[in-house]
């Protein structure tokens, strides 16, 4: 068998699994378990993957990467199913594949990174996709009380401009009409390189020296570092998709306080107000999440009517739990049956605003994206059906109809 990559978790993880399949390309009898550890949660969908794999290829050597590689170590070395630990820090290094089993673990000290990220590839990777993710950063330089990922990925390592536009470039050249850029912490690409630059910066670069890119989405962004410029793009250039993921995580001022992020809920209303006033049609998603430690009733009020006061229609609804050695782990909990109660009300107050607002697209004309499954995303990120629409085509798709969270 050829080696095989399963990717877990965000969209990094996603973009990154791609580059990590073209190194092995040819090589056999590898599994490479590309792991999440951001939630409890995630971590055992990582131990469940690694059995499976097992099941699957009995032979193989399998290999662990990612976030839990490196936060969850130890525990995942122990485990019979696995033949070594890839640091996270090296799962781009081609070598790191190579070693003798067991011997990964040892090749890197447990939160050691790399100074730069590490750019793509110079051979293609992964298969030809209508939509491609370019990582242009990784790690993270902020401390949220919840949150494990930056010791799993380190500081904050930027990818410089040339490198991002070679590789956006490449991408085009195998048939991607739309370019995603994706990131642990996106709104800090920059802080490391010389002069500073911003992120609108880097998206005013790709827009000048991309001509033939047709559509550019920014994935999950922190509404406390988004620049003016990147702002004013967002508004004025159709090529920028109407659609932002905000890193949110609470609708409550005491929380978002203990939580240790950067913005108020005033603030991430003003943001969504000038987003809107520039661009009236812009879809707006959030992460939110259910029972924080010393969440109260009125605490969750907050968080259910920040979604319909934002008008929230891309919701990712995390319950809370706990990270070791996190200081958020060491708060007043919030009981097991009381998180998943708010976090499924959090998700049917997203659902409602989502099903009106897709009935408010019905009859409206929408620029789709086809894929390969005949279903596309239009500009917004709403899921539409393309049936007879060529994978990698961009059409004008009117609804009629919604089925199933679908606009058909």
């Amino acid at each position: 068998m050829s080696a095989q990559v399963i990717g877990l978790g965000c969209r990094l993880n996603i973009a990154e699994s791609e580059r990590i399949g073209a190194m092995l390309a040819g090589r056999t009898d590898r599994v490479v378990i590309n792991s999440c550890s951001v939630t409890a949660e995630a971590v055992r969908h990582t131990r469940r993957a690694i059995r499976r794999a097992r099941r699957d290829h009995p032979h193989a050597r399998l290999l662990v990467t990612g976030c839990a590689a490196a936060t969850e170590r130890d525990a995942l070395l122990a485990m019979p199913e696995v033949d070594g630990i890839v640091p996270n820090a090296r799962k781009l290094d081609v070598m790191a594949y190579d070693l003798s089993p067991r011997e990964g673990g040892d090749l890197m000290r447990f939160g050691e990174t790399p100074s730069r990220l590490r750019p793509p590839p110079s051979r293609g990777f992964g298969v030809t996709r209508t939509r491609a993710f370019v990582a242009i950063q990784n790690g993270c330089d902020h401390a949220c009380t919840f949150c494990i990922i930056p010791q799993g990925r380190g500081p904050s390592r930027s990818l410089p401009v040339a490198a991002v536009l070679r590789e956006i470039e490449a991408q085009l050249a195998r048939g991607a009409a739309e370019i995603v850029l994706t990131g642990v912490d996106v709104t800090a690409w920059g802080a490391d390189l010389p002069g500073r630059p911003a992120l609108g910066a880097l998206v005013e670069a790709i827009l000048d020296r991309c001509p033939r890119l047709a559509r550019l989405r920014l994935s999950s962004l922190d509404g406390a570092e988004i620049d003016p410029w990147l702002l004013e793009l967002i508004g004025a250039e159709p090529r920028v998709m109407p659609h932002l993921h905000l890193s949110l995580q609470h609708g409550h001022d005491l929380i978002l306080k203990r939580m240790k992020r950067r913005h108020t809920r005033a603030q991430a209303a003003a943001l969504v107000d000038g987003l809107r006033a520039r661009r009236p049609d812009i879809a707006i998603g959030a992460d939110l999440i259910a029972g924080f430690p010393t969440e109260s009733e009125e605490h969750h009020a907050a968080n259910l009517s920040l979604v319909r006061d934002l008008g929230v229609v891309h919701g990712h609804i995390f319950p809370y739990s706990a990270r070791h050695d996190t200081p958020a782990a060491r708060m007043p909990q919030v009981d097991g049956e009381t998180i998943r109660r708010r976090a499924a009300e959090l998700r049917a107050e997203v659902a409602t605003t989502r099903a009106e607002w897709l009935t408010s697209l019905v009859g409206k004309p929408l620029q789709v994206l086809a894929e390969r499954d005949g279903r596309g995303y239009a500009e917004n990120y709403a899921r539409v059906a393309t049936p007879g629409l060529a994978p990698g085509t961009i059409a004008t798709v009117t609804p009629t109809a919604i089925e199933d969270d679908l606009l058909i």
